[in-house]
């Protein structure tokens, strides 16, 4: 490796009130994937957006290949000069299909025309490069997030970068897709392109990384090569104190809280489910697992009442058999809510502050006369919360965009708590969350089983399901694969399951 093709010095960044950078540097060598470690809130994706040109840094100098940055730079010099950004909020389209979202603003054309043909056979070819059989006419808007995450860094592959900044690229994947992702790296840096990889994930890091960089409240802490540092030492860099494992005492559930059967959902621009059943008790933690495409968050959807289109049966602990429900407003005054799997688009109302955030489903149990909002019921049932789960807000008129990821993902799940449900459905709790903030989630979750609530819980993480599960449901192209109980399960078996009954060993499918 060639040292120094990146190099950052002295860059600060202030924003109103808040010190975002000070005076931190990076070296990135030529052909290295280079990890960015640290909490949500240190500093990282203020670097990346300096970086890219979407963000003009207060101090400092950025060198590139020898070559020292304009400042000024907007992002489509910086992408020009060869540096490629996916960001972890999605740059795309909804409306276009996938090849033009791959090649927008450059698409080949016939004359003054676009030539569709080519478009799409370089789509094609680029898709199938990650390992993708995804059609490149898609509509990008109907995709999973985990396969527009894929289309995101397909778009970096279109371009000649010669440095890819990948920000939590695989926050949102399972394992399969996640290890088709880090081949695509390996070939990159074979190819000597360099990649400043951030994630939360230490075990990527360790896969996948040659040297790390660790951040923590907006300030260097310390650099070094992944092969001579071990997970912990990474962990007490990052947060600086003590990270306690989530703890729970398994006890025996409780009685069924929900129950469905015969869920199927015609195919449309997502997954078709086919006949789905499954049941959750008082106080279980029931995990939902499949690759991407395995209908999870369908499945999920289709519960909470949030897609007309699907047909089944339920079961509300022992009340009567009925169909699915009709909204999801329906749901939770039933005692069923769901915390969304993409908490931004669906879950948050980012402009909104944290109160507001918080409170809004329950209005109508803190309203007088059922008109008018009792504001001190409601500042109280904000601020036990904030308490509880240890929300980390200067007061709660914040707006909620201001958070790091793991806080809003604490206000969602603090918002599902104080309807108080007999069942909560959580679809990638903590997706894009830090190591000290994924901690804390898992021992929410632990804690609401305890008190006897049916939670199922929806990831891609393989090892934050064996975590946090009693049993694993395994899904696997809309049908149910088979199931696991904790005593039996592992990664082997799990993915295994998730391949389909062509992977599966004899006796693992459900009878």
């Amino acid at each position: 490796m060639t040292p120094g093709f990146l190099q950052v010095r002295g860059v600060s960044k202030r924003f109103p009130g808040v010190l975002a950078l000070g005076d931190v540097r990076l070296d990135v060598a030529h052909g290295e994937v280079h990890a960015l470690l640290g909490e949500n809130g240190a500093g990282k994706s203020t670097l990346l957006r300096i970086l890219s040109g979407a963000l003009r840094p207060d101090a400092g100098r950025i060198v590139l290949g020898g070559v020292e940055l304009d400042p000024a730079d907007t992002p489509a010099r910086r992408q020009a000069a060869g540096v490629v950004t996916v960001y972890q909020e999605f740059n795309l389209i909804p409306g276009l299909t996938v090849a033009e979202n791959l090649y927008l603003g450059r698409e080949p054309r016939r004359g003054p025309f676009v030539d569709w043909k080519r478009l799409n056979a370089d789509a094609a070819a680029v898709l199938g490069r990650l390992g993708l059989d995804l059609p490149p006419t898609a509509i990008t808007g109907g995709l999973s997030v985990a396969l527009q995450q894929m289309v995101e860094i397909a778009r970096a592959l279109t371009l000649e970068a010669r440095l890819i900044i990948m920000d939590e690229p695989t926050a949102a994947l399972s394992g399969r897709e996640v290890e088709q992702l880090h081949r695509t790296v390996r070939a990159l840096k074979a190819d000597g392109v360099s990649i400043i990889y951030v994630t939360h994930r230490l075990a990527e890091v360790l896969s996948v990384c040659d040297r790390y960089t660790v951040f923590r409240d907006g300030r260097f802490v310390c650099e070094g090569a992944v092969r001579e540092v071990a997970a912990p030492d990474l962990v007490a860099a990052m947060v600086g104190r003590d990270v306690r494992p989530a703890t729970r005492t398994r006890s025996a559930p409780g009685p069924v809280a929900l129950r469905v059967a015969d869920v199927s959902r015609p195919r449309g621009r997502s997954t078709a489910l086919s006949d789905l059943a499954l049941q959750v008790r008082e106080g279980e933690v029931l995990g939902l697992a499949g690759l991407v495409g395995s209908g999870r968050t369908e499945l999920a959807r289709a519960i909470f009442g949030a897609d007309g289109r699907c047909a089944g049966v339920l079961w509300m602990g022992d009340g009567p058999r009925r169909g699915l429900f009709r909204s999801p407003a329906e749901a939770m005054s039933s005692g069923l809510t769901l915390a969304p799997e993409d908490r931004k688009a669906d879950g948050c109302f980012m402009d909104h502050s944290v109160r507001w955030n918080l409170s809004l489903p329950g209005l109508g149990k803190l309203s007088r006369l059922g008109v008018f909002i009792d504001e001190r019921a409601e500042a109280s049932l904000v601020d036990d919360y904030v308490r509880r789960l240890r929300i980390r807000t200067p007061t709660d008129a914040t707006t909620i965009g201001a958070l790091s990821g793991g806080n809003q993902q604490k206000v969602l799940l603090a918002r599902c708590m104080a309807l108080r449900p007999r069942v909560l459905i959580v679809d990638e709790p903590t997706r894009g969350v830090d190591v000290g903030a994924k901690a804390e989630v898992h021992q929410i979750l632990f804690d609401l089983a305890e008190s006897g609530i049916g939670v199922v819980v929806i990831s891609s993480d393989m090892p934050e399901l064996l975590e946090l599960s009693d049993r694993i449901v395994v899904l696997h192209e809309g049908a149910l694969a088979g199931e696991l109980d904790r005593s039996g399960a592992d990664e082997g078996r799990l993915m295994a399951m998730m391949m389909g009954p062509a992977a599966t060993p004899d006796g693992m499918r459900m009878t």
